[in-house]
């Protein structure tokens, strides 16, 4: 199932086999589409899929709360640069935007911007995706977390999208997991040992 365009933005997801505990949902995959590129695993047995689930419902409930306004107008490589440095990195940088490094990594995981990884095995290919509320748009900047520095800076993608349009993407396909996944376990129920 897909929802959304994916030269611009859009999830997709399949289930391998449903799974009636809401801890786990479901085996399969979830990825994002951004600018024609693909983040996440797309194999059938990717990951379970709870949490690719709950933070989609996550981030619907927390419309308009994904900001950090002093980063809305930077360029997207020295963003992602940053965001790598401050998590992962040990480059001894001291500012961030005018902020330390706890500053920064405080207001990424305060403001919920990190996407991706969300949790689940999805994104064990590396991917990343920030969202900012930038008034009544998103932004969505997304990468790879990769060996190299520069490769990682190369798979980056940005788009901005208008906020209703972005935020009707994740309840279209919140809503269609939830009837694909009750309708996969009614099924199995129906076919399965009696």
């Amino acid at each position: 199932m897909i929802v959304g365009d994916p030269e611009s933005f859009a999830i997709e997801s399949a289930i391998t086999m449903a799974i009636a505990d809401t801890s786990q949902r479901a085996l399969g995959f979830f990825i994002v589409h951004i600018r024609g590129s693909v983040f996440g695993v797309r194999t059938p047995d990717a990951s379970m899929l709870a949490c690719s689930f709950d933070e989609v419902k996550r981030r619907l409930d927390g419309r308009g709360t994904h900001r950090m306004p002093n980063l809305s107008g930077i360029d997207a490589p020295l963003v992602a640069e940053a965001v790598l440095d401050a998590i992962y990195g040990n480059s001894g940088r001291s500012s961030y935007f005018g902020m330390t490094s706890s500053e920064f990594t405080d207001a990424i995981y305060g403001n919920r911007l990190i996407w991706a990884p969300d949790g689940d095995e999805a994104f064990d290919d590396g991917s990343h995706i920030l969202q900012f509320d930038v008034e009544d748009r998103v932004r969505l900047l997304a990468f790879r977390n990769l060996d190299c520095r520069t490769d990682a800076i190369n798979s980056l993608r940005e788009a901005w999208i208008e906020g209703d349009a972005f935020y009707r993407v994740l309840a279209d396909w919140s809503a269609l997991f939830a009837e694909e996944w009750t309708g996969t376990l009614r099924e199995a129920n129906t076919t399965g040992p009696h």
